[in-house]
Formats: C-alpha cells, structure tokens, sequence
C-alpha cells in the first residue's frame, strides 16, 4: 500500500476502479477537497495519485475487500464491467453479472460488516432505457427498461443494493448517469472530436433530437454532494448538464472548442439509417439520431445540487485535453 500520511482513516473515502476514466478525476478531487482517499484498482502495478492505493485483484462475488474496507465510512462503487461494442461473450449476461451485480453485492455487504455508512453506487441510465421521445425525459422514479445485458446487469445491482439496505441500514445512494464527456474520453466521443479536428464532413446536418450529456467534473459534484448530505440516503438520482443539446448542436459546439468548424451534410434520416444498417453500425446512428434526455430535477430539489459546469466550458476543457494529447 501506498500510504498518505495526511489521510485520516476515519474520514477516508473507498473508490473502486479508482483508475478508470471517472475515478482518477474523482480521486484527484476529493483529495483537494480534504478527504482521505482510498483507490482500489485490480492490479497492483497501478498506482493512482494523492491516494492510498489498494490492490484487489478481479472484482466479482468473490473477491476479498478487507483491506480496502478498514477504516473507511464511505465507499464509491465506479469499478464495472461496462458496455462494450461487438461483446464476444458466450453468455454477455452472465459475464456482466459477474461484475457488475455479484460484484457489487459483494462488496456492499463486506462494507457493511466493515461499519461504512454510505454506498454510492453509479449505475448507468441504461437502467431507464435506450431513448426518449423528444420533450419526455426519464425521471428517477420511472419503471426501470433496461434492453442490454449492460443495463440489465446495473438494473439487477440497483434492486439487491436496495434490499441490502433495507435489510441492514445501510445508506445506498444511486445515481444514473448519461454519456460522460471530458478531458481524457474515448470511444465515440474522441472520435467525433477527431472528424471535427480533421473538418472531416459528417452526414449528421439533418437531425433534430435531444441528448442530454454529463461533463465529468458535474457527474464528480454530485458523487461528492452526495458522500455526506443526509437527504441523498437510499435515492436514485439521475444527473446531467441541464442542457440538451441536438447531435448538430453538440458538434457545432465542440468543433467551436476545438477551435473549428463543423461541417455538417444535411442527409435525410431514413437515407442515413439504411447507410449505417448497411455497415453494421445501426446502434451508433440511432444513438446519434435518437433522442435521451434525463431529468435532474430531484438532485435539485432534495439536494439543492445544480451542475456546476456549463456545456461550453466543459467542452473547451475537453478540447484542451484532446488538443495537447493527439500525436
């Protein structure tokens, strides 16, 4: 273990997949912010800055938390087997229970027999569904439809988190986020970021949805705002920007923080749908076609949480991080 001396262990805070793209920024703030931090990463060749760094080696239901749990009064559950494109799994289901339920309960449970108060456990917004109709936002208290074995997995780990909690006292906090952007994303966002880099021209000029997306230092307010206010105890809060934003909107912005112009073909949808159904890419283009908005209204009202980061600043800082890393 790596041990930081300052850390006062009765006030330190567990992070599991402390390295991933959320955690590392999660870590970094809540040690500015004063608290002790806990990193819990699978190997233990990671080290994960300003932090205690434990390793626990593959996270499923039988992994060995003790040592990750001692002293801690908060756990922040970020580590998941999370959605990936083209799952070759056998059996995709059983493979994300491993993780992301038996995983879970697993170790909410050990934390309750380490005395730790609080679970936050971030799930995804896939528990709620794949889409919206345009103006209909999901809400947090919204019959769960999760359609994938990622969401179906997030949405069987939310309802055992829950019974534990009833069943032991434990204090179980939920939050759903949507697409997550920010310095150091990858996948599709990076890639949009790079077309838009190049003044590549997209055939995304013609569409008329609503997203809503999450800048990582917003979803990070909320995690921390949720580690202590006593009203975010065993609720599900969904959580975004506050602005939705149309596909065109978002690339027409972000090439703006790029410093670029976005060059937008406006091609009709049906032509668009039929071209990537074609390639195979049917669930990329109704993502980039379809719309999903979240209601952040409850963080609001019982949290007196509001994002405190702007889309246009949270892009500009993405662009910044994108800018100084490409090679």
């Amino acid at each position: 273990m790596d041990k930081l001396h300052s850390a006062d262990s009765s006030k330190t805070v567990l992070v599991s997949g402390a390295n991933g793209f959320v955690g590392k920024a999660l870590c970094a703030e809540l040690f500015q912010q004063g608290h002790g931090v806990r990193a819990a990463v699978r190997s233990e060749n990671v080290q994960v800055a300003n932090s205690e760094t434990v390793p626990v080696g593959e996270i499923n239901g039988e992994t060995d938390w003790t040592g990750a749990l001692s002293g801690i009064n908060v756990v922040i559950h970020l580590a998941a087997r999370v959605h990936v494109m083209n799952d070759t799994a056998t059996d995709a289901l059983a493979e994300f229970r491993k993780v992301n339920v038996d995983g879970a309960l697993n170790l909410a449970r050990q934390a309750v027999e380490a005395g730790v108060q609080r679970f936050i456990f971030i799930s995804s917004i896939k528990v709620n569904g794949e889409g919206t109709q345009l103006g209909r936002p999901y809400s947090a208290e919204d019959e769960p439809a999760p359609l994938d074995p990622y969401g179906i997995s997030k949405c069987e780990a939310e309802d055992a988190l829950r019974q534990l909690a009833a069943e032991t006292g434990l204090e179980v906090v939920i939050i759903r986020p949507p697409l997550i952007y920010g310095p150091g994303v990858k996948a599709n966002f990076k890639s949009m970021m790079r077309y838009l880099d190049k003044g590549m021209p997209l055939p995304l000029g013609a569409i008329k949805n609503r997203r809503s997306l999450l800048a990582l230092d917003n979803l990070i307010d909320l995690i921390i705002t949720s580690i202590h206010h006593p009203a975010a105890a065993n609720q599900t809060f969904l959580v975004g920007d506050g602005e939705d934003l149309s596909t065109p909107e978002l690339l027409r912005r972000m090439a703006e923080a790029l410093g670029k112009k976005a060059r937008l073909v406006p091609i009709p949808i049906p032509v668009l749908m039929l071209g990537a159904s074609l390639l195979g890419r049917q669930a990329m283009a109704q993502r980039l076609c379809g719309s999903l908005q979240v209601d952040i209204s409850k963080a609001r009202d019982l949290l007196g949480w509001t994002p405190p980061v702007n889309v246009d600043e949270a892009l500009r800082k993405t662009a910044h991080y994108y800018m100084k890393s490409r090679k």
